[in-house]
């Protein structure tokens, strides 16, 4: 696994950054399949979701795993674990406005965990 605190950081800094793209794309896609149903497809499309939801929980696993051991504090696990239920919850509901309330949900809790693992370890 990842040894250095550096490298820890910038794991979080980054699956930060991904919960933020994930979030904009879950707002944008509303906007697109409203503004132009033709081309929205492309954005809804499930694997897109699949594969952002599956990136989020392999960056959350190391991160979280490397926090955990260095610093010890279950919150930031506790607040990025139940962020990834709430995205996960996203792929069982049609798309729509349920859809991105739970996804904006989900990465903002992701991205607070992530910023608290971020926190505990460069103390």
């Amino acid at each position: 696994m990842l040894d250095s605190t550096k490298e820890r950081s910038l794991l979080d800094r980054l699956a930060i950054g991904l919960s933020g793209l994930c979030a904009i794309h879950c707002v944008a896609t509303l906007f697109f399949l409203g503004a132009l149903s033709s081309l929205g497809h492309l954005f809804a499309s499930p694997l897109v979701h699949e594969v952002g939801l599956a990136m989020a929980v392999a960056l959350a696993a190391v991160a979280f795993y490397g926090g955990v051991r260095q610093h010890g504090a279950l919150l930031p696990l506790a607040i990025g674990g139940s962020g990834l239920m709430f995205m996960a919850s996203a792929l069982f509901v049609p798309h729509g406005i349920a859809e991105a309330i739970l996804t904006v949900i989900g990465v903002a809790q992701v991205a607070t965990g992530h910023w608290l693992n971020h926190r505990c370890c460069t103390r």
